[in-house]
């Protein structure tokens, strides 16, 4: 019994040992300590006319880190720390940082202040207290004319209630020619002043605009339209498909010439002149022999007499906007036929030659006459025969084969070729069988450009 009574009281002792050293416990570090976040300037933050950074502070005591988070309206994740400095004032220690709030952040927003494992929350509000009237001006596109893939350079100056309005997004748009809705092409953020600008590429002809899809804080607005005209720049050609035939030929017989003129993005081209060049065997120069003007599909046909073997190609000289091109060359044989034996043979002349009007208009036709005449029996005849018109270019030594006429049986001789160069001209006749050849004089006619 005794015994027992000593091990209670041992019991209550040291129960009552357990209580006097808990007051010692109470000395341990005691839980840190955080002050409301203050915000400067106060909520409502007014972003009204443009962006505004807000100041916050809070204090510690106890707490050798803090932390600001901040959330934006109706973000539920975790907020964004903000980058903070401290200042230390005996036991306590101040936090400061900044953020920067414009018209797209309005709305309420959490804050969240945290150090060793405390914290603290609130929500202040960033607003709009009037939607602003915006306008675009001075906008231009520039230079108003240039070639198909060229830059050119955008401007302008976005206003608000009048005044430059910064830090804006403004999309420059642009509408082709033929087309109704305009496309997005470029955007660009507004300087202090409001101004702003872009270079873009331009591949079509059309119009080009900025604008601006406002804001909570602000209205939105389009500017006035400017023309841009794009040129396709200088285009490529090329002759396709050049034959000259038949090969081999008899001299004197015609040669063909066939092909067709080809201009980039566009296909055969109708209207444009395609000039017949030749090179004889041994020689290095080519010279014009004869031309003709483009039709349906870009192709061109054009003959003149074989004289002697040698190359042939067609020539296009190119217009404003069309790079000029040289077909391949085509070889062509010419058999020489043996000469016809000697004969007695009458003498012939060509009189009256006459090429008219003059002056004539580059282009349009001009006429020639004359007469061919035998020496038969005493006296000068009329005389049906083949006769070739020629052409001496003004500045040239060299007659030119132009074309073939006949006269009638009274030797009266027309024909008529459109007119593309001043010159001489002149009929020959080369003889037959029965008769010599003969040249008529010539005559020269001015063509008028």
């Amino acid at each position: 019994m005794l015994q027992r009574i000593r091990v209670a009281a041992l019991a209550v002792a040291l129960g009552a040992g357990a209580l006097v050293m808990a007051p010692s416990a109470a000395t341990a570090a005691a839980d840190p300590v955080i002050t409301r976040v203050g915000i400067s300037p106060n909520s409502p933050i007014d972003v009204t006319n443009g962006a505004v950074t807000a100041t916050f502070s809070f204090a510690t005591k106890g707490a050798d880190k803090a932390e600001l988070q901040l959330k934006p309206p109706g973000d539920v994740s975790v907020g964004k720390p903000v980058d903070l400095t401290s200042t230390k004032d005996g036991d306590w220690t101040k936090w400061t940082g900044t953020r920067s709030f414009d018209s797209t952040n309005a709305g309420t927003w959490s804050w969240l202040a945290v150090a060793a494992g405390a914290s603290r929350g609130g929500t202040f509000e960033v607003s709009v207290k009037k939607v602003l009237d915006t306008k675009i001006v001075d906008f231009d596109a520039s230079p108003d004319s240039v070639d198909k893939g060229d830059l050119i350079k955008v401007t302008g100056q976005l206003l608000a209630d009048g005044k430059g309005y910064g830090g804006q997004s403004v999309a420059i748009t642009f509408r082709e020619r033929g087309t109704d809705a305009y496309r997005h092409v470029a955007k660009v953020t507004t300087g202090g002043n409001g101004w702003f600008s872009a270079t873009v590429r331009a591949d079509e002809t059309g119009w080009w605009r900025a604008e601006f899809a406002g804001t909570s804080a602000a209205k939105g607005s389009v500017s006035d339209t400017d023309r841009v005209d794009v040129s396709r720049g200088v285009l490529g050609s090329r002759i396709a498909g050049f034959d000259a035939r038949p090969e081999p030929v008899d001299k004197g017989d015609r040669l063909t010439f066939s092909g067709a003129l080809l201009v980039q993005d566009r296909g055969g081209v109708a209207g444009e002149r395609v000039s017949i060049f030749f090179k004889a065997d041994g020689s290095s120069r080519w010279e014009y022999v004869t031309s003709d003007v483009t039709g349906r599909g870009g192709r061109f046909w054009a003959s003149a007499p074989a004289q002697t073997s040698g190359w042939w190609r067609a020539e296009y000289e190119g217009t404003r906007g069309v790079r000029g091109s040289v077909s391949d060359a085509d070889w062509v044989k010419v058999n020489q036929p043996a000469p016809p034996p000697a004969a007695s043979k009458a003498d012939t002349r060509l009189i009256k030659f006459n090429a008219y009007p003059e002056p004539v208009k580059r282009g349009k036709y001009l006429k020639f006459k004359g007469r061919l005449q035998v020496f038969d029996e005493g006296s000068w005849e009329g005389y049906s025969g083949k006769v070739a018109l020629f052409f001496k270019p003004a500045g040239s030594k060299k007659w030119q084969y132009v074309k073939t006429t006949w006269s009638n049986d009274g030797g009266g001789l027309y024909t008529k070729v459109k007119g593309w160069n001043s010159g001489r001209w002149r009929f020959v006749f080369g003889g037959d069988d029965d008769t010599y050849g003969a040249t008529s004089g010539s005559d020269y006619v001015r063509v008028k450009r």
